[in-house]
């Protein structure tokens, strides 16, 4: 259960990747990330959202997590950005939300919990996201159990409609 209420400061950190391949492979659908949005802050004040979101010519999945990016850094590296930003903002929040499944962030939500004394909140598919995670979370907003609200279904490619030519006609 989350504690809110009308005055409380919220920042919100969005991992697109972790959220976009989630939602992609498990329910072949986009994220709608208003909506998200919408379910973290609820009444509350919204000081700052933040998506992280990396441009990179990928074909397949597996690629994407093999990717270098211009300047060296690997795909793993934006965590970082998501890390600093979180503790950078932690003092003037008093609840930070993070959108991401992604265990690698466990050691940031101690650190928020306990250095930091920070609220933390965890907002992704229940299916996809770190066991440990949700338990290093002061709260855990499962999307699997609304995920309808959560998803904008992907258009099915649709075949080209048949003129009753063959190409030996055209």
């Amino acid at each position: 259960m989350t504690l809110q209420h009308k005055q409380q400061r919220v920042g919100v950190f969005v991992d697109v990747q972790n959220m976009y391949y989630s939602a992609k492979n498990m329910y072949n659908a986009k994220v709608n990330f208003k909506e998200i949005l919408k379910e973290a802050v609820g009444q509350r004040s919204l000081i700052r959202a933040i998506a992280y979101c990396i441009k990179a010519d990928v074909k397949d999945e597996k690629n994407f997590f093999e990717q270098i990016f211009p300047g060296g850094a690997k795909k793993g590296d934006w965590d970082i950005g998501i890390a600093m930003d979180m503790i950078e903002l932690a003092p003037k929040l008093d609840s930070l939300i993070l959108v991401s499944g992604d265990g690698d962030f466990c050691p940031l939500l101690q650190h928020l919990r306990r250095a930091l004394g920070c609220r933390v909140e965890v907002i992704a598919f229940g299916r996809t996201s770190s066991s440990k995670l949700r338990e290093d979370a002061d709260s855990f907003f499962d999307l699997d159990k609304t995920k309808r609200k959560f998803l904008i279904p992907l258009k099915r490619k649709t075949e080209k409609p048949n003129t009753g030519k063959s190409t030996k006609d055209v």
